[in-house]
């Protein structure tokens, strides 16, 4: 029942979703977020071959272009949040796009410290240890789609800076 249900809820905001607005393809993460199941960790590898394109930019670049990426998000988010009619819907996964790259801030190159920080930022973003649980329950619209991921995102570059000081 659930997994229809959730096939269900991907299939109407698919229906409420004005797909001539570029703010839905980027809320979305370019349909990535419409994946009837796991629709986060589809949108963060989604976000991979972004970063790609993003990991050779000097890191102040880097950083300039993720945070107008975040700041947006808050927009682009409720955009969509308005369109489904629900809040935080599992299919608006730009927030997960965001978090991924503020993980990523300043990794070494390579698939393994790629890896690494997919799998750091899921678990943040899964796990949701405080305050980034307390977050998400009470900051609502574009905005509280976005902070819990940013957070998860700060977390996951803490750890990864961690492993890079202790391991590169």
């Amino acid at each position: 029942m659930a997994k229809l249900e959730k096939h269900h809820k991907s299939r109407d905001a698919m229906e409420r979703l004005n797909w001539r607005n570029p703010l839905h393809w980027l809320a979305t993460g370019f349909g990535s977020g419409l994946a009837p199941v796991a629709s986060g960790t589809f949108g963060t590898l989604a976000a991979i071959p972004f970063y790609g394109l993003m990991m050779n930019l000097p890191v102040s670049l880097y950083i300039t272009v993720t945070v107008i990426a975040a700041v947006a998000g808050i927009w682009i988010c409720q955009s969509a949040t308005d369109a489904i009619g629900q809040d935080d819907h599992g299919s608006i996964v730009w927030d997960e796009f965001v978090g991924f790259w503020i993980t990523m801030i300043a990794a070494p190159k390579g698939l393994l410290w790629l890896l690494a920080g997919f799998l750091i930022f899921r678990a943040f973003d899964i796990i949701k240890p405080w305050p980034i649980r307390w977050l998400d329950r009470y900051v609502k619209g574009g905005l509280g789609i976005m902070v819990d991921d940013v957070l998860a995102g700060v977390f996951g570059l803490i750890v990864m800076q961690g492993l890079t000081y202790w391991l590169a």
